[in-house]
């Protein structure tokens, strides 16, 4: 198999696009949180029942953030819903902003009052009132963003403040799609990481109980930690079944590019790689949230062991 966009593409079979029609900022009144929250709804300009992802961007980035992935989820049939959380460069948070050791904490309660306000983020965009099916909902993230979506799913994080590991998982949200997203922290952080983002010091897969998709690069090298590539395989690894795991060959942090079109953060950029994320996210989405598991299986097969596809591997428990 040659390693060009369209074998990748061929994994999953040629589902058809459709024109998007996107809207931001929506605002959202949050006081407690010290500021609005600002959404933006992508969603197919046709179509009806259709399901619900709501994603969170890695640290720093933006509600404009990870448009290869939002954008291409939209186009094929469902609703994408992005914020702008507390950390992202836009808000810009002071240095001693007390809010800081929250961040992780603030961002699940974004993502729920996403879901308590999905009445006037449909009211907002024109010709979308009707249209979605509520009870299919998704919730995928990016590196910060993946932990977000995780603790939505059932993951705990030992809170640094109190020490207590609360249950935050939300029943609405029934699947998930992890990308590059933290493993276990312990011993295992970086001193850096160990004071800086002390969210990660403890956390506990066991609860991880929902269906979820981990993608995770074989080169992704982070400095917040000494396991290597093999820390974001950890939600898959120590989460219980029902979970898949997607191995991109060569991936480092940002997967080929998927936090942006020519993004300038991205040091792996290959369209290939990205394409193949997309494909199979896709598929899983479909799959998970009760679309058509045909182009899931399709995926399965074609992804099934290292000879079978030059891009990745996919596995599942």
């Amino acid at each position: 198999m040659t390693t060009s966009a369209t074998a990748v593409t061929g994994i999953t079979g040629a589902l058809a696009a459709t024109p998007i029609v996107s809207v931001k900022p929506i605002v959202l009144p949050a006081p407690e949180r010290g500021q609005d929250l600002h959404v933006r709804v992508s969603a197919p300009i046709t179509g009806r029942d259709l399901p619900i992802v709501l994603f969170a961007h890695g640290f720093g980035s933006d509600l404009d953030g990870y448009a290869p992935l939002t954008d291409y989820w939209a186009a094929h049939g469902f609703v994408v819903v992005q914020a702008t959380h507390l950390d992202s460069r836009r808000v810009n948070l002071a240095a001693d902003d007390p809010r800081k050791p929250q961040l992780w904490r603030t961002r699940v309660a974004d993502m729920k009052r996403i879901l308590d306000d999905l009445d006037v983020l449909e009211a907002a965009v024109p010709g979308l009132a009707g249209r979605m099916d509520r009870r299919r909902i998704a919730a995928a993230g990016h590196s910060f963003g993946g932990a977000t979506a995780a603790v939505l799913l059932g993951l705990r994080v030992t809170d640094p403040r109190t020490g207590v590991a609360d249950d935050l998982s939300d029943p609405r949200v029934t699947a998930g799609v992890l990308l590059a997203t933290a493993g276990r922290g312990g011993d295992h952080l970086t001193p850096y990481a160990a004071q800086n983002l002390p969210w990660l010091r403890e956390v506990d897969f066991s609860h991880l109980t929902a269906p979820a998709l981990v993608v995770a690069g074989d080169k992704d090298h982070l400095p917040v930690t000494t396991r290597g590539p093999e820390w974001t395989t950890e939600p898959y690894t120590f989460s219980p079944g029902d979970k898949s795991l997607l191995t991109v060959f060569g991936g480092e942090h940002l997967l080929g590019g998927i936090s942006g079109y020519d993004a300038a953060e991205t040091t792996d950029e290959n369209p290939e790689r990205v394409a193949l994320v997309q494909q199979v996210t896709l598929a899983y989405l479909r799959h998970a949230l009760g679309v058509d598991s045909s182009t899931w299986t399709a995926a399965q097969a074609a992804l099934a062991d290292t000879a079978s596809h030059p891009m990745g591997r996919l596995e599942s428990k």
